[in-house]
């Protein structure tokens, strides 16, 4: 494969930036969910009762304890409190007392039919023959036709005995007994009978329900005097039947046949308890012991208990993997939103909020590393509790450097991007810290005002003084939080006022020691790293004023008019004035090509064409980015090097090479600096002090006046040029630059007082003057270059003067 192919390929496989920043985002959203999704600490994997718990374990999150033990008697209580189910069926009973009131009324029936043949009628036909038989005989002689014989065991549906058949018959002789035994019989059989009255007694538990099988009705029977074993029915029936006294034989065998007849109507329904027991059982829900967050389950070199062990085992199962997932894709789409939204609101509302990949990289390191210390000083904070336990855990909370982040963004970009990132900061640490509201307002709070305080940095106590703000700010915030929770103002209260103290130091502590780390990572230019190239020492400086001392001396001078009007327009003096000390290092290859650092009466441009003049010119905007990236002077310098003379045209060179071309075919880009145009106001700035410091060394008898009219028309020339196009300067600033231009260079350019010399240096000064005049009259003055146009001649010299200052 050819290079070429390499470096097309290479081509196709880079993200686009609109595509490196979805994948940021998306980065920035899945990371920032695997730290908050897990509230706490990991769990132990398993531990037996009685082992040594190895470190404190305190509940992350809150959770439910199944207890086995209360559950199962729970459950037996419930299958307990199920009421003994009879089933009541009174239609045997009933039958019964039928059967009996039949075969007594038909007895009764045929023992009348017989008595109305009367023995009179009946001629015995021997004296052996009983009245019945005399009886008969006479019915048969009458010509009757007798009725069939009643059989009592048909009708009771039951084997009788002879002597139980003739205890019914003579049971059914009495006309006034018989009605009376049906009745009896009916009421007696009437009630719930159970087979066994004392077993029924001593299951009883308060109350039966007892479900009527003839028409599917249950109640609840209270009262067990109501409920009657078979045996106590019976001897009911045989004292209502029969009375106590003079029990005769006939007695004893009709209750013999009611014995055999009358059956339990009210039976215990096992089965049918026992599936409601099960039901109701199981219907009972677990038992739940409630673990709030926060708990201490076990501490260390405790004997781990069973209660300890169902605790940490609950622990471990209340790790729902599909719900837990759901919840992270729930909060990764919900911090997507919340990003995307907020930076575009900003990015199309906010003036100076456009943050650049490098930036958007910059402010994901910072999320993450925040969450990161934020997530580990959590865990600290649990072990701190078991070691100190008279101070609570979200104490500690207090001491980390939440506010950092807004620091460092504000010291490496501005305070428009700083507030949108504590903003976004504040959201996301009350979800970590378990939706406190509280932390989040704390968060923001301190975030904004460390911001504000770190503006313009310049030295590092800077740092602390801001620290000592956010200090101030941070324990007024914890007063506040405590009396909007309601809760007691006690000892606790002290230890989180201490600790939002030390915490406010310890955020510049580690803006004080990241500030480096980021410089070098992201190759930002802080004031910090400004101040260190702010130094006159340095090896670049000290170089380019050695190989060009005139541009030296003008790149101070452009650094005093930049400093002041950056002031003036609300821009960064620091960078204007640092950039504008290493604007023009990349002279330091060909110094002697520029006007300032050029020895009278040499001038090497004479020798080269219009078109190698410029390209000299040109490179020294390359040189000097070069040189900028050898000795890592940052991006912001680099830039404001390469944007310092923007596209504007050498013009001297351009109208001279116009001037040699006779068809005027010359084209104007090869005159013109590569660009890009100024796109920061400090950038501007610099190219405006640039090009006025150049025209002024150029004023014969700069006077206040003509020094504004150079100003005035310096800034005009570059404005229409369209130079000023990209940045941010408005005609108010360009009206307040003017002025501070013309402020500083009148100072630099005053009149001083010409003090009288005495007689005899004022001879030899004008022996001297004349003796030079002498001398010069045979060739020409080595500050003009030889050109034959005059005109050119006249002004060659100041326009290369105000080109190679520039």
């Amino acid at each position: 494969m050819t290079p070429k192919h390499k470096q097309i390929q290479k081509k196709r496989f880079a993200l686009t930036p609109s595509a490196t920043k979805r994948l940021l985002l998306v980065v920035l959203a899945a990371l920032l969910t695997i730290i908050i999704i897990p509230k706490g600490g990991f769990v132990p994997d398993y531990y037996k009762p009685g082992d040594i718990a190895s470190r404190d374990i305190k509940t992350p999150r809150d959770f439910l304890v199944p207890e086995p033990e209360l559950t199962e008697k729970k459950k037996q209580d419930a299958a307990q409190a199920v009421i003994p189910i009879y089933d009541y069926d009174p239609r045997p009973s009933k039958a019964v007392a039928q059967k009996f009131s039949d075969v007594l009324s038909q007895l009764n029936a045929e023992l009348h039919r017989h008595d109305d043949v009367t023995v009179e009628e009946a001629s015995p036909a021997s004296p052996d023959k009983t009245t019945s038989e005399a009886a008969a005989e006479a019915i048969v002689e009458a010509g009757v036709k007798p009725l069939p014989a009643v059989n009592p065991s048909a009708i009771l549906d039951l084997q009788l005995t002879e002597a139980q058949t003739k205890s019914l018959r003579l049971l059914a002789r009495d006309d006034a007994l018989v009605p009376k035994f049906s009745r009896d019989i009916r009421h007696g059989l009437n009630r719930k009978i159970v087979g066994n009255l004392e077993l029924f007694q001593n299951n009883w538990h308060g109350s039966i329900l007892i479900r009527d099988l003839a028409n599917d009705k249950e109640t609840i029977v209270e009262d067990k005097q109501s409920v009657l074993g078979l045996n106590e029915v019976l001897r009911d029936l045989r004292q209502q039947l029969f009375g106590d006294q003079n029990v005769t034989a006939e007695a004893v065998e009709v209750m013999a046949v009611l014995q055999k007849m009358v059956r339990p109507n009210l039976t215990f329904n096992q089965s049918e308890t026992e599936v409601r027991k099960r039901a109701a059982a199981e219907s009972v829900l677990p038992v739940l012991l409630q673990v709030k967050r926060g708990e201490m389950i076990v501490r260390e070199g405790e004997r781990v208990t069973a209660e300890q062990v169902r605790k940490l085992q609950a622990l471990q199962s209340s790790v729902d993997g599909f719900k837990m997932a759901r919840n992270a894709a729930g909060l990764m789409l919900g911090i997507m939103l919340l990003f995307y939204v907020l930076h575009r609101f900003a990015k199309m509302n906010i003036r100076k909020y456009h943050p650049q990949q490098r930036d958007l990289l910059f402010l994901v390191s910072v999320f993450v590393g925040l969450f990161v210390i934020a997530k580990v000083g959590i865990f600290i904070s649990m072990a701190l509790q078991s070691a100190f336990p008279y101070i609570d855990s979200a104490c500690y909370y207090y001491l980390l450097p939440f506010a950092a982040g807004a620091m460092l963004v504000r010291i490496v970009l501005n305070s428009e991007v700083a507030y949108v990132f504590s903003t976004l900061l504040a959201l996301l640490m009350g979800m970590l810290f378990g939706n406190n509201l509280y932390i989040s307002l704390y968060v923001l709070v301190g975030s904004v005002t460390a911001a504000h305080w770190v503006r313009h940095s310049q030295a590092r106590s800077n740092l602390y003084r801001a620290g000592w703000y956010l200090a101030l700010v941070n324990m007024a915030m914890v007063l506040a939080i405590y009396a909007l929770s309601d809760n007691p103002f006690n000892e606790q209260v002290l230890y989180r006022l201490g600790f939002a103290f030390v915490g406010a130091f310890g955020c510049a502590m580690v803006v004080n020691g990241t500030i480096p780390l980021v410089e070098s990572l992201f190759k930002y230019t802080t004031d910090f790293k400004l101040m260190e190239l702010a130094n006159m020492n340095t090896p670049i400086l000290r170089e380019l004023m050695i190989q060009a001392p005139g541009t030296y001396h003008h790149s101070i001078v452009v650094g005093n008019l930049v400093e002041n009007a950056a002031e003036a327009i609300g821009a960064n003096p620091l960078l204007a004035r640092v950039a504008a000390y290493y604007h023009d290092i990349g002279k330091i290859k060909k110094p002697l090509y520029f006007a300032e650092n050029m020895h009278p009466p040499e001038n090497r441009h004479d020798k080269l064409a219009p078109s190698m003049s410029a390209l000299i010119l040109i490179s020294h905007v390359k040189d000097g980015v070069e040189l900028a990236k050898e000795h890592k002077l940052g991006h912001d310098l680099i830039e404001i090097i390469r944007q310092h003379h923007g596209t504007a045209l050498i013009k001297f060179f351009y109208d001279k090479a116009q001037q040699r071309e006779k068809d005027g075919q010359v084209n104007e880009q090869d005159y013109r600096y590569p660009g890009p145009k100024p796109q920061t106001r400090e950038a501007a700035l610099i190219m405006l002090a640039d090009a006025v410091e150049a025209a002024g060394r150029t004023l014969m008898d700069p006077t206040p006046a003509r020094i504004q009219g150079m100003v005035q028309k310096i800034i005009n020339k570059i404005f229409i040029d369209g130079q000023l196009d990209e940045c941010e300067l408005t005609l108010k600033d360009l009206h307040e630059i003017a002025k501070s231009f013309n402020r500083m260079l009148s100072g630099i350019f005053h009149q001083r007082i010409e003090y009288p010399e005495p007689a005899y240096k004022e001879r030899e000064k004008d022996k001297e003057i004349k003796r030079i005049n002498n001398d010069d009259l045979h060739r020409e003055s080595a500050a003009e270059p030889r050109h034959p146009d005059n005109n050119v001649q006249n002004g060659s010299q100041d326009d290369l003067k105000r080109l190679g200052m520039s």
